[in-house]
């Protein structure tokens, strides 16, 4: 007991020069809060015979108040490094913004914007515009709207074309992505009828044929993007499927996930179809995400034709889902860039991240691993090994990108402990495990990410 009432009080330590300190910088009901927090620690550590008398000086306490505080202020919402080699990591935030748009998002972000106001007619404009004219240009749709993730794009599109009649879906295109949102549940919200054609692997045109009643509102066809079937499998090309459509004044839609415009070659399993080939091939509405291979902000894009854009622009559950000044202010930037196909590929950091070769990564880690050697301890064994990244963000599941490795060992910890010490620094450094080893993936970790490793390792 004698170590429970060597904690000192709340009083004294308010007076100590150390919290007077955090009371000129911290309110003082956030400061009383971290004091007590600690105090509350040190009392079960002490029950527990956890702790020295040294450990109860005021000097030291008021040293895990400030630690406290530091980690208590911090913005919970902040910048990490990502060394995991999942390029959309949809944990964390999926794809960067190029560094292009800085000036013009801090502008937006800081200021007035013509967000809805029409400065050549003096009058009141659409947000939307901002954008459309682009996606048109880009994908060659008639017409263009985005509202807030791909999800809601399918949602608003089946609320304002198919509410209280049927979608016919083929049952292997009923999927399910990321936090247990299925296609399934997004018709039923919308107040469609689900009208399951053909098998898990195999669906065809006939399949659709027969489905076709007076009570059907849409085609829909759903690209599988976050994974693969293989095997016995068919399925019916979005040309046929707007013959169809087309034949019986049905709309086709094709919700294709990932929204990639750009040609890939040279990497196996980049085959994600690009926007412009489902619209030419007779799509009437193309669904698509912001955030994933177009690199750009979160988002949901539809673009098609005109005639079956413009009634989703009247819906009343729009205001719902619509987009604000620094998403549009984003996704402008980022379309702007793939007017050039050169600046988009240099630009655009996910764009850049996923073309990187096995070659130039190596290179890259020769040159890390010789400055990171002469600035972290020496107890710090370093090595690049090969590996592979994922593309992540529920696009192209069978892609592997070669890429090489920084494996970090301790003699002094862990690699578990090690993971937990830089996943824990103010600025996180977040990599993976395997075989024992803590591993950071060059293909994911920028230019300007490498000084807040070097400052974790020492502080391990």
């Amino acid at each position: 007991m004698d170590l429970i009432q060597s904690i000192p009080k709340v009083d004294k330590l308010l007076a100590e020069p150390a919290c007077r300190r955090l009371l000129a910088v911290h309110p003082r009901p956030v400061v009383l809060a971290a004091i007590r927090q600690t105090l509350d620690e040190l009392r079960t550590a002490t029950r527990a015979g956890e702790l020295l008398a040294a450990d109860l000086e005021p000097a030291a306490v008021t040293a895990g108040i400030e630690r406290r505080l530091a980690t208590g202020e911090a913005f919970s919402l902040r910048r990490v490094v990502n060394g995991t080699g999942v390029v959309l990591h949809t944990n964390l935030g999926r794809s960067p913004l190029a560094p292009k748009l800085r000036a013009h998002l801090n502008d937006i972000a800081f200021g007035y914007s013509t967000l809805e106001y029409d400065v050549a007619a003096g009058e009141r404009g659409t947000r939307y515009a901002h954008v459309e004219q682009l996606i048109c240009q880009l994908t060659g749709a008639e017409a263009a709207l985005v509202v807030n993730n791909n999800a809601a794009a399918v949602l608003l599109v089946v609320s304002a074309l198919a509410a209280g009649r049927e979608v016919v879906v083929s049952r292997g295109q009923l999927v399910e992505i990321g936090g247990s949102f299925r296609i399934p549940d997004v018709m039923r919200q919308g107040g469609a009828l689900l009208r399951e054609v053909g098998t898990t692997n195999r669906t065809h045109l006939r399949d659709y044929r027969d489905a076709i009643t007076d009570q059907t509102a849409m085609l829909l066809k759903v690209h599988c993007s976050n994974f693969a079937v293989v095997g016995f499998t068919a399925e019916v090309t979005v040309a046929e499927l707007a013959k169809v459509g087309h034949e019986r004044g049905i709309p086709v839609v094709a919700d294709i996930g990932s929204g990639n415009l750009m040609e890939w070659q040279g990497i196996p399993g980049m085959t994600e179809p690009k926007v412009q080939e489902y619209l030419a091939a007779g799509a009437d509405l193309v669904t698509f995400s912001g955030d994933k291979l177009l690199g750009g902000p979160q988002a949901g894009i539809i673009a098609g034709r005109a005639a079956v854009v413009n009634p989703l622009k009247k819906h009343p559950l729009l205001r719902a889902l619509r987009v604000d000044k620094l998403t549009l202010a984003a996704l402008e930037g980022t379309l702007r860039l793939y007017r050039d196909e050169r600046q988009a590929w240099t630009e655009i950091p996910t764009l850049r991240m996923l073309r990187l070769t096995a070659d130039e990564l190596k290179k890259k880690g020769q040159t890390v691993l010789r400055n990171l050697r002469k600035q972290v301890p020496s107890s710090l064994a370093l090595e690049l090994i090969p590996g592979v990244s994922q593309v992540g963000g529920g696009a192209l599941p069978l892609a592997e990108l070669p890429t090489w490795l920084l494996a970090i060992r301790s003699a002094e910890c862990s690699a578990q402990e090690l993971e937990k010490g830089l996943r824990q620094q103010p600025v996180p450094v977040i990599g993976r495990i395997a075989k024992g080893d803590f591993l950071l993936d060059l293909r994911t970790v920028a230019d300007n990410d490498w000084p807040a490793v070097i400052e974790g390792l020492r502080a391990m």
